[in-house]
């Protein structure tokens, strides 16, 4: 079957790897990410436009400097050009999901930490999920 059907709010729930690409389209990508407390994603500007919607914990967005708190049931669209960060200020794992469009990352991509994901020198390759 083409496309991607799951249950994305248990599967982000569950997920404990900081980065994990589920499925990668032509024009989008599909990623879980889980940030332990205190962590954050690092500031960054990508040349693509990103979607983020958090699942369970609480945090913060900062957008060109301007900063949100963030909840469960909050979405974050961050246009490209953006300057862009998400904290999680709280005491448990920030746990969301992202939409990159057009796709970031290498498919099926699997960082555990951060620390992994930042040796990690990998870009989008043009592969798609098959």
């Amino acid at each position: 079957m083409k496309g991607y059907v799951q249950d994305i709010e248990s599967l982000a729930v569950k997920n404990n790897d900081f980065r994990r690409v589920l499925y990668t389209a032509e024009n989008c990508q599909l990623v879980l990410m889980a940030l332990k407390p205190k962590e954050e994603i690092g500031a960054e500007v990508h040349k693509l436009d990103q979607f983020f919607r958090v699942e369970e914990g609480s945090g913060e967005v900062v957008l060109d400097g301007v900063r949100t708190a963030i909840r469960p049931g909050f979405a974050v669209v961050v246009p490209a050009g953006t300057n862009h960060n998400i904290i999680n200020t709280g005491s448990v794992s920030l746990k969301l999901y992202t939409i990159y469009a057009p796709p970031n990352h290498r498919d099926g991509v699997i960082h555990h930490t951060r620390a992994a994901a930042e040796a990690d020198n990998e870009h989008f390759d043009g592969e798609t999920t098959k």
